[in-house]
């Protein structure tokens, strides 16, 4: 933020945001993006890159597809140099790298004679990409010790190729981007000029998403394969005897998840450990938070709890959520206070990810139950010791079911419930789940709470869940979902992020 307001001049910062899988956008990439106030970025940027936008960062597709293009080259260099002439810091996030044969060297040139100051941050282009994610070592000594990037897509103001073919015949590995459209020209220009028809040769559509496919054949016979295939761009091609290590170096489509796509339900703050896991294991993941995490609407109860804490301590000090611990220490924090607030309070937490959140804060918890559920947290406060007359507070959300408060009470405690946060229903799936579910592209849903499934039934109904496998994360989850007639593929034990992953592998 101090950057952008000693740059009055504005900035625009041109990032490569590689070949489209979340994790291969570069640690830079993602700084600028933190710090910009304008986004434009092009049809294969992966959406979810867009996420590490501040909140009221302004956000302008300009992508073109293929024979239909929104914005015009020109276009888009007067919208680069208009927003940062105004001031701000521009982020023009392009696929690939800006500068191999993304036009990134046009947009620099517009920024220069508009005297804007400019960056230039590299990002992993498809071409090195599609030879690691498909196996194939573009430069082996083997094989290959000299290696070509060419684009099939020139100029049209061009009234000749500047392709020499004649000196690409002569290089070990050849890998030509956006080539799908013209591919027969390509190959017989390729033999045409001396290549052998026998040449190994492969194309890879889809480089580094859960979509990818590559198609290994010979430079002869690799359009017709390509065609009954049905490849579609993005594909970048690549001919060698280099091709030849994908049999045994092809790693990425073997992952065991590979091509299956799993509509992961959570709250936004929480999906990304699940969906991180899956998408390791090749998965195609759609997030969709089905709930929504706010403060509470007013924080009177709040002050009138630490009005309370101060005057009479509680023995235990309850949470059953991560949400619940980061909502509560920031709450503390705005009135000025700490964890001391707690005193000599014991510390429950209902399983290892609330634990985890309490140790971030300096809170050690003195339970966590070995199945993380509700009533295990329950049953494991009552068998550690005598609870009748101790005060017990439970930090929680507004919608929290009554059984943990109902035990402990039956126990002899005197119980309080503390609500530090509202969990609410979001107004709609994200466009992508709803687009798999619609034309039958899910595989799996995962439900975490009982919430998220209610959640994703008000919002897409029962029908949409019929020829999907179902994931919860625990007895309670599955229950509701049985509720409504649903029948749960499996069921995680214990009751965590990575036994459910696992219990997704394993099933048929």
């Amino acid at each position: 933020m101090e950057h952008k307001q000693a740059n009055k001049k504005g900035l625009a910062v041109l990032v490569g945001a590689g070949p489209g899988q979340l994790g291969l956008l570069t640690l830079e990439g993602e700084k600028w993006l933190e710090l910009a106030d304008v986004v434009i970025y092009d049809r294969l940027v992966n959406p979810a890159m867009l996420d590490c936008c501040q909140g009221q960062a302004e956000k302008i597709f300009v992508g073109k597809a293929p024979g239909a293009p929104r914005y015009a080259q020109d276009d888009i260099n007067s919208l680069l140099v208009e927003k940062t002439q105004a001031g701000l810091v521009v982020v023009r996030l392009k696929g690939g790298d800006p500068l191999i044969f993304g036009r990134g060297g046009e947009e620099v040139q517009a920024l220069i004679e508009a005297q804007c100051e400019f960056r230039i941050v590299p990002g992993i282009s498809a071409g090195v990409a599609a030879g690691a994610l498909a196996g194939i070592s573009l430069t082996d000594r083997r094989y290959s010790s000299t290696l070509a990037f060419v684009t099939a897509h020139e100029d049209p103001a061009k009234t000749e190729t500047a392709i020499d073919f004649a000196a690409l015949a002569r290089i070990g590995t050849v890998v030509f981007y956006m080539g799908v459209g013209c591919i027969d020209e390509l190959t017989k220009k390729m033999i045409d000029a001396g290549r052998a028809g026998e040449c190994p040769a492969a194309i890879v559509q889809d480089v580094s998403l859960p979509t990818q496919r590559t198609i290994v054949a010979t430079l002869e016979t690799l359009p017709s394969r390509a065609r009954e295939a049905g490849v579609q761009a993005p594909a970048v091609i690549i001919i060698g005897q280099a091709v030849l290590t994908h049999e045994q170096m092809g790693w990425f489509e073997q992952l065991p998840m590979f091509g299956q796509t799993v509509i992961v339900t959570r709250s936004r703050p929480q999906a990304s450990k699940l969906a991180e896991g899956l998408a390791d294991l090749g998965a195609n993941v759609i997030e969709t938070p089905t709930i929504e995490i706010a403060p509470m609407e007013n924080d009177h109860e709040f002050l009138e709890f630490l009005e309370d804490l101060e005057a009479t301590p509680f023995d235990w000090v309850v949470f059953t959520s991560p949400n619940g611990v980061s909502e509560f220490v920031r709450q503390c924090a705005r009135h000025g206070r700490d964890s001391r607030c707690l005193k000599s309070a014991l510390i429950a937490a209902v399983g290892p990810a609330t634990a985890e959140a309490l140790t971030q804060k300096f809170l050690q918890p003195d339970i966590v139950p070995e199945e993380f559920t509700t009533e295990s947290l329950g049953k494991a406060l009552i068998n550690f010791g005598q609870l009748s007359g101790k005060r017990v507070l439970l930090v929680r959300s507004n919608i929290a079911p009554p059984l943990l408060a109902d035990m402990l009470t039956q126990a002899g405690a005197t119980v309080e419930e503390l609500a530090v946060y509202r969990t609410l229903c979001p107004a709609s799936l994200s466009a992508q789940a709803d687009e798999a579910l619609q034309t039958g592209q899910a595989d799996w849903i995962t439900f975490t709470s009982s919430s998220t499934v209610e959640n994703f039934i008000t919002l897409a109904g029962l029908s949409v869940l019929e020829d999907v496998k179902l994931a919860a994360i625990g007895p309670v989850t599955a229950q509701t979902l049985r509720k409504h007639g649903l029948v749960p593929t499996v069921e995680a034990y214990p009751h965590t992020i990575d036994a459910l992953i696992n219990a997704m592998l394993k099933s048929p």
